[in-house]
């Protein structure tokens, strides 16, 4: 039985909760960290030294970091399937995790950027400046991207894969803060086809009211 530590709210946690749909996979669903705690006891941090999640259990393996871990699934689980959402081809393979990569050291940081300073920052204690900062950084983002699914329907390859997941799940919090976007038909397209799976709906497109003003959680 796979078991996943991390709380629904968590962007990290909901990239990993979405590729356990898209592989149709079984697991357990434990609630840790913010309100449910439970980071800094021994158990957990004898599986993530870090103290954060998410975490995932597959059996006595033990993967924490949302990238390692959406990368651990697809490899391990996407075979049986007619499009496998990791590549077996190396080639195309290190593609998709380019892709994975970019999203993490560029388009997160500034996407979370902007959700950290404008959405979980009380409104007395938010810095315009540096928000539309991270505005102007995410508009270059998208548009390189809107540039790219002029050519192709996917990030990677001719089909859905693990290089979307990333990317994908700052959509739905790109699209719902308050701030300026560029025009981005292509991406609108992409996000109008993420929606139509269901793991994307029920994971990544959730209401993050609770999180508004909380600087801890």
């Amino acid at each position: 039985m796979l078991k996943l530590w991390g709380r629904a709210s968590s962007f990290n946690v909901q990239k990993v909760l979405w590729t356990l749909s898209e592989l149709d996979l079984k697991y357990q669903h434990i609630n840790a960290g913010g309100d449910a705690g439970g980071l800094d006891t021994r158990e957990f941090l004898a599986m993530n030294p870090h103290g954060k999640v998410p975490v995932l259990a597959d059996d006595d393996k033990i993967i924490w970091e949302s990238q390692s871990i959406v990368r651990y699934l697809a490899a391990n689980y996407s075979n049986r399937s007619e499009h496998p959402l990791s590549a077996t081809d190396t080639t195309i393979r290190a593609q998709q995790e380019s892709w994975m990569d970019w999203s993490l050291s560029s388009l997160e940081r500034d996407v979370l950027g902007i959700f950290w300073l404008l959405v979980r920052t009380p409104q007395a204690q938010q810095q315009p400046s540096r928000i539309q900062a991270h505005v102007k950084a995410c508009a270059r983002h998208y548009q390189l991207l809107d540039h790219l699914l002029e050519q192709q329907l996917w990030l990677a390859c001719d089909h859905f894969s693990i290089a979307d997941i990333p990317a994908g799940t700052t959509l739905f919090r790109y699209f719902e803060m308050a701030i300026e976007r560029p025009e981005l038909p292509q991406v609108q397209a992409w996000y109008a086809r993420l929606q139509e799976r269901p793991g994307y709906r029920q994971h990544v497109m959730r209401p993050f009211d609770e999180l508004r003003g909380k600087l801890a959680f």
